[in-house]
């Protein structure tokens, strides 16, 4: 009986449809080569391929690599299909369906790329505001969390935000970024005055759905003229957060018609643009506890700049 049943999943058509109702069969159908498999950029953390069903249909699937040199953390893969479900379940930006979540391995449905285009940057602008107004219960989520490929405590929190960000975003990744050696003191003491002083900065709202990793390469523009979401750290958190880290490494592109459509749809709070390097201050530590010393200086430059801007925000007042 169970060699015929084996036999028959074996000789099944590996269509979209069947996809969907034996998620767990994926991984058999790749070991038989029962599907074409075509690698495609993934990411500095996971390896990625394209594969074509029999009825045509392409999916995105991402695995642990066994460069990697450990096992994949446990909750991983999990993890990020619980954020994306999340996120998609607020009708209101583009989200990859999850096909498959299984222990090593995540499918998702294959978003064809494009180019980013001025009218797609204004509809995500008013989309991700009405991502962010669906709100969560509290800051932190109901599942682990990761940011890349470190943990994130996802402790469901009644916040303040600003206490919450300080203990929950920052703190870790500043330890873990001394411990591996990757900032000077001086950084050290400009991210703990900004700890320190967090409650002063204003702007505490409460917890908005939010991507929470959403530096520009975790936008993925496509050939539907609509920019999707992938790769998020998603958690109830700060709007600001978002929007902070869309301007990181380089920005993302028609940044300026983002922020506009977003400001008309849902406004963010006065003094936000002060706030911007205090958000981002969270992503760029998570690069110096993971990539190490090549990210001190920028680490270096978003603390200050945040205590600048509080300094300016008292100066006002």
């Amino acid at each position: 009986m169970g060699a015929t049943a084996a036999t028959s999943d074996y000789l099944a058509v590996m269509d979209l449809a069947y996809l969907r109702a034996h998620p767990s069969h994926l991984p058999t159908f790749l070991t038989h080569q029962r599907i074409r498999e075509t690698p495609v950029a993934g990411g500095d953390i996971c390896a990625a391929s394209r594969l074509t069903l029999d009825d045509g249909h392409s999916i995105f699937a991402k695995t642990w690599p066994e460069r990697a040199g450990r096992p994949v953390p446990e909750g991983f893969f999990a993890t990020e299909a619980a954020g994306l479900r999340w996120l998609r379940e607020a009708d209101a930006v583009a989200v990859p369906e999850v096909l498959v979540a299984l222990p090593d391995l995540l499918a998702l449905e294959w978003v064809e790329p494009g180019e980013p285009t001025a009218e797609a940057a204004e509809r995500f602008g008013r989309e991700l505001a009405a991502l962010h107004r669906a709100g969560a219960p509290a800051f932190g989520a109901d599942w682990p969390g990761f940011i890349g490929a470190l943990p994130a405590d996802n402790t469901p929190d009644p916040g303040p935000w600003s206490s919450w960000f300080a203990r929950c975003r920052l703190l870790p990744y500043l330890r873990r970024s001394v411990d591996g050696g990757a900032l000077s003191g001086t950084e050290v003491a400009l991210v703990e005055e900004v700890v320190d002083r967090i409650g002063e900065f204003g702007g505490d709202e409460p917890p908005a759905r939010v991507h929470g990793d959403l530096w520009p390469g975790n936008v993925l523009w496509g050939a539907d003229d609509r920019a999707w979401l992938v790769d998020p750290a998603a958690h109830g958190g700060h709007r600001e957060t978002d929007l902070a880290q869309l301007a990181l490494f380089g920005g993302a592109p028609h940044l300026d018609r983002i922020l506009a459509a977003y400001a008309e749809a849902w406004p963010p709070a006065d003094g936000w643009r002060d706030r911007v390097p205090l958000h981002q201050l969270h992503l760029l530590l998570v690069h110096t506890a993971l990539f190490g010393a090549a990210y001190r200086d920028a680490v270096g430059r978003a603390a200050r700049a945040a205590l600048g801007g509080l300094t300016r925000a008292t100066v006002d007042r």
